[in-house]
């Protein structure tokens, strides 16, 4: 069996996909196994769903959309990708708080690295998890819920501590958003006014090349019941729909001008039905304390020169504070460093050092499923619940049956 992940960048080295179609069976697979990672819809950009024994996927499992109303809860089978869920759930009334960038990614996945979406008020994805349920490695079915003492380590957990089978989610009303745009935002209206930006609709996203006139767009995802931004500093409002990289089409992109529509169909940047671009990339990520925003926007833009042989676009959003362990946004609210990189897998591997140590001074956390290079040290500076975690995963699974040379490494096992 030889599998690829969606960039094409990877060939995973298992020798064995598999697919149950029950959690008992699932449970056998777990118990059985000696190694075994769950992998989604391959979206990660580095090994973190490899192995070189096997992989199982979740996405065969019964499907599940339970609304819990009074509670303001649904549970859903962790191998739904997050587009074939909000339909059902945008039609039983209900929103989830935020979205990604892409529905095509799935919920168990996404959760287990930390994806997020935008907002000044809106959390990662994982923030909205309020119970999971999962087969550790004696191949046992086992709820976390929270306010369980283990909780806030088990959510977002790179894989280590089982693999998922279902996810319950906060829910909200549901509601409408319109989307607009705004071209050519000045680095001076950016350093002197991030927080009048970012704070200016529901989710705000600064599309960049780093190039000395600033961000060339900036998306702006309203509720309707709020109203649309009118004018953001010096920057001029788009006339026309446009993709985040210039001069592509748009087609694959979700509704702008402004135009009402459905939650689910507005804040995520692409659409289902559409692959948003051929795979061709690779991408990287770091947040940041906000408090730091600037510092570490001024410290990117002094690699500009480096980085634009390799670089297709940046993105620079906001995401709330939570209290989830491995959260890149535990405990602080942030501003997120987004990089797609083009498919220079040696042009990129050798800037990634340079990039690391110029966000090192600013607390900055990589995300999980994206290529970074970085140090045990370093991470434990900006992860400092990962002992505890590391502690989890030497209880839940003491023969590492989730194990895998990557996370080893991160967590200095």
């Amino acid at each position: 069996m030889t599998m690829t992940n969606w960039a094409g960048n990877l060939t995973y080295g298992a020798h064995t996909l598999h697919r149950p179609t029950t959690v008992d069976e699932l449970r056998d697979i777990v118990r059985d196994a000696s190694r075994v990672r769950a992998v989604g819809s391959r979206h990660s950009f580095n090994r973190i769903a490899d192995t070189d024994e096997a992989q199982v996927s979740v996405a065969d499992l019964p499907v599940v959309v339970d609304v819990d109303e009074p509670a303001r809860l649904v549970t859903v089978s962790a191998g739904l990708r997050y587009g074939e869920l909000v339909e059902q759930l945008d039609a039983a009334g209900w929103a989830l708080p935020n979205l990604a960038s892409l529905p095509h990614i799935s919920v168990a996945g996404a959760i287990a690295t930390g994806t997020h979406g935008s907002g000044d008020r809106n959390g990662s994805l994982a923030a909205a998890v309020a119970a999971i349920r999962l087969v550790r490695a004696d191949g046992e079915l086992v709820d976390v819920r929270r306010g369980d003492a283990e909780f806030e380590g088990a959510v977002v957990s790179l894989g280590r501590l089982g693999v998922l089978t279902s996810v319950t989610l906060d829910v909200v009303p549901t509601f409408e958003v319109r989307q607009d745009l705004f071209e050519h935002l000045p680095w001076t209206d950016v350093e002197q006014h991030l927080d009048a930006v970012t704070s200016s609709a529901y989710s705000v996203s600064m599309f960049t090349d780093w190039s000395e006139s600033g961000p060339h767009q900036v998306w702006t995802k309203s509720r309707t019941d709020d109203g649309p931004v009118g004018e953001l500093f010096g920057a001029t409002l788009a006339t026309r729909e446009m993709h985040p990289l210039p001069g592509v089409d748009a087609g694959a992109t979700t509704r702008q001008l402004g135009v009402p529509g459905p939650w689910w169909d507005r804040l995520p940047h692409f659409r289902l039905e559409f692959t948003p671009s051929d795979g061709d990339e690779l991408q990287t990520e770091y947040l940041v304390p906000r408090e730091h925003a600037l510092d570490a926007i001024r410290a990117v833009r002094g690699l500009r020169d480096e980085l634009a042989d390799i670089l297709l676009v940046s993105e620079i959003r906001t995401i709330k504070g939570d209290g989830l362990w491995l959260s890149p946004s535990h405990d602080v609210d942030c501003v997120a460093l987004h990089f797609t990189w083009r498919m220079d897998v040696p042009g990129v591997e050798a800037f990634l050092p340079a990039l690391d140590d110029a966000l090192a001074p600013f607390a900055a956390r990589p995300h999980w499923g994206k290529v970074f290079s970085s140090t045990p040290e370093r991470l434990l500076a900006a992860y400092p619940r990962l002992p505890e975690f590391r502690a989890l995963v030497e209880r839940w699974d003491p023969a590492g049956t989730f194990a895998n040379e990557l996370t080893d490494r991160w967590l200095d096992i």
